[in-house]
């Protein structure tokens, strides 16, 4: 966002890549400024409604607290509500937490269908290690993770893995 509003002004383009927030095509939307592949909007909105049409009406979200986690959050929750689903909550992390329970004790606690996870890389694959370790899946909450790539499903284990609803953006072989 800070190199946004250097470029701004200028006649030089920006291309921006695996920024994921949402803010580069809203509210610091740029003429000469170019989101490529991973985008906030998108990502919620193709996680959420997919989910949304499994059944999937309450939602808990576990949220790193930036920028990216932020954003992801305030755009699934805004389509959440409008197709009629409810957030009962949410908890935010620091960047590069390695305990999720008390995150995840919170979400198991709520009794939401949907635990989202709106973070990204170790993160979300020790949130993932974390929830299997609680049973949360076998509990009967679903769990689907905003911005994930298949390098780290492969770090987690397809055990881990296992029912976890994702959006990818770029897989090597479509």
């Amino acid at each position: 966002l800070a190199v946004n509003t250097i470029v701004r002004d200028t006649p030089m383009t920006m291309l921006a890549s695996a920024t994921a927030t949402s803010a580069l095509t809203g509210k610091a939307c740029s003429p000469n400024v170019v989101q490529w592949v991973t985008d906030a909007w998108a990502i919620s909105h193709a996680t959420s409604g997919a989910m949304l049409e499994r059944g999937g009406d309450s939602w808990y979200f576990v949220t790193v607290n930036y920028a990216l986690g932020n954003s992801i959050e305030a755009d699934a929750t805004a389509y959440i509500q409008s197709k009629g689903g409810k957030v009962l909550g949410s908890a935010k992390h620091p960047l590069g937490a390695s305990d999720f329970s008390s995150f995840l004790l919170q979400a198991q606690a709520s009794k939401a269908k949907v635990v989202a996870l709106a973070n990204a890389g170790p993160d979300t694959a020790n949130s993932m290690k974390q929830a299997a370790e609680f049973n949360m899946r076998s509990q009967g909450q679903s769990l689907v993770a905003f911005l994930m790539f298949v390098n780290d499903v492969h770090a987690m284990g397809l055990k881990t893995a296992q029912g976890l609803l994702l959006t990818e953006a770029f897989y090597w072989d479509m």
